[in-house]
């Protein structure tokens, strides 16, 4: 994949920026910096942002990048581009779209056997009548059938957050650790049964105020977190288990939330083995509001100094059959995932197991140490 097909459709019609490692030059050593994506190039924007951070905390983001003129560093193709975000917390909410609710349920009646997912799925749809698409999490026809499930056995801690007021809303991984485009993900040695999880990220200040929109892949092991919901941090944040990228789209007079409870998400994943995977994930089958799981993550209970980037789940939970009937879909090593949505580019990365990756080195020490190198510290 060439380098600038990770722009959106329309290119740089809209506000786009991300955080690229810039290369050292006369008056400066290298280091992470925000940049705007123009038409003629990739622009340093460090010493007016030192942080996206606290870019995304100005009253118009957008209107501050375009007034900022920033130096020239290269064109996308010879930029090292990194994960958008740095200072802000990655959240994500589960079980947000009915499909992938279904999947969570089947994936803890089986106990996080892939063979044994299909007899579940099929007896947990019988007795779900079959979709649970139109159902309003927290109204009364939702409680009506919480009761039912109850009489039948079949309630679940995915269905409690699935349907009922209260969204699950987790930490994905540690600050400064998500990868950018390019990049390996990873995925745990141990994990048999796992997959890409394509989503929207919202990018969210301090005042819980969403600013703009990036693309993400919520990488989960169906096997861990099938096992036990206690096994969810192990199920989700291991070495690179977090992409982000390529770009944060800032809301502009180009793109808007609107936009996003439209947007679709496309997912393609190739194998050395020759195995192709194709899915999507509509915004408009989301069960709540991207703003009201904003809500239900900052609030007067939780506050977000730094702010936070939220992942807004998935309706896609892959069920082909890769090597033999039954076995479900799961990823090999050397796994090229492509996410990708018309107004928010593409973000590619490529599978392998976490404990072959990089180790991740660079810290909020060493991020700090390095702003304070450059002078951009104030």
């Amino acid at each position: 994949m060439k380098d600038t097909m990770i722009l959106p459709d329309d290119g740089t019609a809209g506000t786009l920026v991300g955080r690229a490692w810039i290369p050292a030059c006369a008056d400066s050593i290298a280091g992470p910096g925000v940049v705007a994506i123009r038409a003629d190039g990739v622009y340093d924007l460090s010493p007016q942002f030192p942080t996206m951070s606290g870019l995304l905390e100005l009253p118009d983001p957008a209107a501050a990048v375009r007034a900022t003129a920033g130096r020239r560093v290269g064109d996308i193709a010879s930029v090292q581009l990194l994960a958008p975000c740095d200072l802000q917390v990655v959240k994500a909410a589960g079980v947000t779209f009915a499909s992938s609710l279904l999947e969570r349920v089947i994936e803890e009646q089986a106990k996080g056997d892939p063979a044994q997912a299909e007899a579940v799925r099929a007896r947990v749809l019988e007795l779900l009548g079959g979709t649970l698409a139109d159902l309003v999490p927290g109204s009364a026809q939702a409680m009506k059938l919480k009761e039912l499930l109850i009489q039948q056995n079949l309630w679940s801690q995915y269905l409690e957050v699935g349907i009922g007021p209260d969204a699950e809303v987790f930490t994905k991984v540690p600050v400064l650790s998500s990868v950018g485009p390019g990049a390996e993900i990873g995925i745990h040695p141990k994990s048999e049964w796992n997959n890409p999880e394509p989503e929207i990220v919202l990018a969210v200040n301090s005042r819980g105020v969403v600013a703009g929109v990036s693309l993400g892949n919520d990488v989960n092991l169906r096997d861990f977190e099938g096992r036990s919901a206690l096994l969810l941090s192990k199920a989700k944040d291991n070495n690179a288990s977090c992409a982000i990228g390529p770009l944060i789209r800032l809301f502009d007079a180009t793109y808007s939330i609107d936009d996003v409870r439209g947007c679709t998400v496309n997912l393609e994943v190739r194998g050395k083995d020759g195995f192709v995977l194709r899915g999507e994930s509509s915004m408009r089958q989301i069960s709540r509001d991207p703003l009201d799981l904003v809500a239900q993550t900052c609030n007067e209970n939780h506050q977000y100094p730094d702010g936070f980037m939220l992942f807004l789940g998935t309706m896609f939970a892959p069920r082909e059959d890769r090597d033999h009937p039954g076995g479900g879909f799961t990823h090999k090593l050397g796994d090229v995932v492509r996410i990708s949505s018309d107004k928010l580019g593409v973000l590619e990365n490529t599978v392998n197991t976490s404990d072959r990756i990089a180790p991740w080195s660079f810290g909020l020490r060493d991020f700090f140490a390095n702003l304070a190198a450059r002078g951009l510290l104030r």
